[in-house]
């Protein structure tokens, strides 16, 4: 009898484990797809502002430095 209720313990934590790895992996690829599209979102932000730096960085170089 007692060898029953540990099966059916295993069974019950197998179950258990199944569904959390389950919603656990369903989780994880909602979170790639999410990052993957904010980094579409992101990325001609970031070219923009590296543009900007390069311009401005050419600019700098453009003018004599200022001495005090």
């Amino acid at each position: 009898m007692l060898l029953v209720v540990w099966i059916a313990v295993v069974v019950v934590a197998l179950a258990v484990l199944g569904v959390l790895g389950y919603g656990l992996r369903g989780a994880a690829g909602r979170l790639d797809r999410e990052l993957r599209g904010l980094q579409a979102d992101v990325e001609p932000v970031r070219a923009d502002v590296e543009e900007a730096l390069r311009r401005a960085a050419a600019q700098r170089q453009e003018r004599p430095a200022a001495t005090d």
